[in-house]
């Protein structure tokens, strides 16, 4: 069979830009389908042809088969990548397509059935002699039920979507509420974005690991592992930093996991890419979690350790192709990391935004000195984030030839990533590349939630770079007073300098700062500066005492926020005087009302579960607001009664929309 001419990509964002890319190098045509909200998207303008398939949400366009089945109509195309979500772990799908003579960038039907469904691959797995993790496998019709199968597994539990990934439809539950309540969240996050409400439940491991093995087999029987990726930094069951290979495994361990994923795969004829998942004890015992009959977001490090284009593959597969790698052909070489940047805020516990991107300015793809940066992304300055679809931005990844130098190439290539319109979480990417215990390799899934049980408030500074914050802050006051008095003198002919002294206030920090031959005098030390930054620029780099930093920099009234290795940080560069005024300048309050609950997100209101007059203890539901397909539960922050219930179920609110009254 030979390689297709034209190709349809049944999704959109990142993935569907990442597919176009290698089927350009392929020379294959491609064909993009978009949704109302996506007109304007960038996988559109990518393709060389486009359909349009339907309304925002995806349950209109995206997951319509038989709107796909008229796109590759109307266009000619001889075969389609699912990408990843959606349509892609759908057997109807797959068999729609077997159907009208359409190839299936993708496992066949059969594997799709086998391995996609959590509920029998688990069953699948238990016959061939895998270990799984203990749980119930069977159907759960309502939460008294969730409740009961909870108590005879004993908490803590899992509650999963058995068609559901990429965090969606899963729930941690520790007591029976949070089992009732998990098993109705799961079950409509379930609904929403996969079709398919069905729910099952496991043992949840404390303190694992999750690592996953990727496959590539062929229709001739061929299959092969290609390594593995530590997947255990998660937030809300969603990764958000991926690396391979892990910092964990042994050659023995991965021996034997990659063998027994293949054993697995060839049980169901599985071809194409796939992924087979563990969850990993401290002592190397590992468990198959589930797989994953499709082309997983974290590829990318696995292409890099490897040197296989994934995508490549797939579609060689599909044309019938025999594979040309072999098992003893692969080779994993160097260390690569992915950090995934989400439309969302960190300094908020992570709500979701949305918005236009007013600035999006990526760091330079690029391989230099053993160093290589990439970044697949489906957006472009000026282009919208919806709020009916993920939240993900970008996958930054970059390789070095070992894991702290990948790690430190992440860092340089986040410092150099400039988002603004809407919450981003660069910042707390930057933090985790900080922090010893990720730097050490000391990985859970509980990684977020141990290292931030009060929520993100910047990557911690020490001493050293306050005080480099501090230079670089004054240095940048000097270069904008230089700028405007050069543009004063031009107007009215006067001579004007800047202030030959001034104060810089970080936090609660006060330093006394001059102009130095050198570069700044920073109480009473001299200390040197190197920098080409001049005002209006949107990074500054150079170097303090010989040691290069970049930073993103933003102006306020009173100086500006550097942001960079994890932190915004606001710097105040003031006159001496202006700053001896401080002491009697009074505390703005914050002037959010304890008496209103404020929608936290644009978003969807789910469920309203108070009424007026209604007394809330601490803790206790108030409403459910679903945002790019996730649902976020508002609780009361204390003991309060209801006075007016401002919103009901289907309401669609913006950011600080009054949602409820209290007395």
């Amino acid at each position: 069979m030979p390689i297709f001419d034209k190709i349809l990509i049944a999704n959109r964002g990142e993935i569907a830009c990442r597919v176009i890319k290698s089927a350009r190098a392929m020379g294959i045509k491609t064909v993009a389908v978009y949704s109302d909200a996506d007109a304007l998207a960038l996988h559109v303008r990518e393709a060389d042809e486009a359909v349009h398939i339907g309304g925002a949400p995806a349950a209109e366009s995206y997951l319509v088969i038989d709107k796909i089945l008229d796109a590759i109509k109307q266009t000619g195309a001889q075969a389609v990548h699912p990408g990843y979500g959606f349509l892609s772990e759908n057997k109807a799908f797959a068999e729609a397509l077997e159907k009208v003579g359409i190839a299936f960038i993708g496992p066949p039907a059969g594997a799709i059935e086998a391995m996609g469904d959590k509920i029998t691959s688990k069953k699948l797995a238990a016959e061939a002699g895998v270990s799984t993790v203990p749980g119930h496998m069977g159907l759960i019709e309502d939460a008294d039920e969730a409740i009961k199968i909870a108590n005879q597994i004993g908490y803590p539990v899992m509650i999963k979507a058995s068609a559901g990934g990429g965090g969606k439809g899963m729930r941690i539950a520790w007591t029976d509420d949070e089992a009732r309540e998990g098993f109705q969240s799961s079950k409509n996050e379930a609904a929403a974005s996969f079709g398919d409400d069905r729910i099952f439940i496991e043992k949840f491991v404390t303190q694992p690991r999750h690592i996953e093995i990727q496959i590539l087999g062929d229709k001739h029987g061929n299959v092969i592992y290609l390594g593995e990726r530590e997947c255990s930094i998660q937030r809300r069951n969603q990764k958000v930093i991926e690396e391979a290979p892990s910092p964990f495994l042994d050659a023995k361990t991965r021996k034997a996991m990659g063998e027994q994923s293949v054993a697995l795969a060839k049980a169901v004829d599985y071809c194409s890419a796939g992924t087979v998942e563990f969850i990993v004890d401290g002592d190397k015992n590992f468990y198959f979690l589930e797989m994953n009959t499709r082309l997983q977001v974290e590829h990318p490090v696995t292409e890099l350790i490897t040197g296989i284009d994934l995508v490549e593959e797939m579609i060689k597969v599909a044309a019938g192709e025999k594979l040309t790698i072999k098992q003893k052909d692969v080779k994993l070489t160097g260390w690569a990391m992915e950090s995934r940047v989400y439309a969302e805020d960190p300094y908020r516990g992570f709500l979701p935004s949305t918005g236009r991107l007013t600035r999006y300015r990526p760091p330079v793809e690029q391989q230099v000195d053993g160093i290589t940066v990439r970044n697949d992304t489906g957006v472009y300055e000026g282009g919208e984030i919806s709020l009916f679809y993920d939240p993900m931005i970008a996958k930054l990844v970059t390789h070095g030839p070992d894991r702290l130098a990948a790690i430190d190439a992440m860092a340089d290539a986040l410092d150099n990533f400039r988002i603004d319109g809407i919450r981003h979480n660069i910042d707390f990417c930057g933090a985790l590349m900080q922090h010893q215990r990720f730097r050490d390799g000391a990985l859970t899934t509980a990684f977020i939630d141990e290292e931030y049980p009060d929520g993100f408030d910047g990557a911690p500074l020490d001493s050293a770079r306050i005080e480099e914050l501090a230079v670089i802050g004054f240095t940048m006051s000097q270069m904008t007073q230089m700028r405007a008095t050069e543009s004063s003198q031009v107007l009215d002919g006067h001579q004007y300098t800047p202030d030959v002294e001034q104060a810089v206030q970080i936090g609660d920090l006060v330093f006394i700062a001059s102009k130095s031959a050198q570069g700044v005098v920073l109480n009473g030390v001299d200390i040197e500066v190197e920098s080409d930054w001049l005002p209006g620029d949107l990074f500054f780099f150079g170097a303090v005492n010989g040691k290069a930093i970049s930073l993103s920099v933003d102006r306020h009234a009173e100086g500006f926020t550097l942001i960079g290795r994890g932190a915004a940080v606001k710097v105040y560069v003031r006159r001496m005087a202006a700053q001896e005024l401080m002491a009697y300048m009074p505390e703005k309050a914050d002037g959010a009302s304890e008496k209103e609950l404020l929608c936290p997100m644009p978003g969807v209101v789910v469920s309203v579960a108070i009424e007026e007059g209604q007394t809330v203890k601490a803790g206790e539901p108030l409403a459910v607001v679903e945002a790019m397909k996730m649902e976020n539960i508002l609780r009361a922050e204390k003991d309060l009664t209801v006075k007016k219930v401002l919103c009901a179920a289907g309401d669609k609110l913006a950011v600080d929309d009054v949602m409820v009254e209290f007395e």
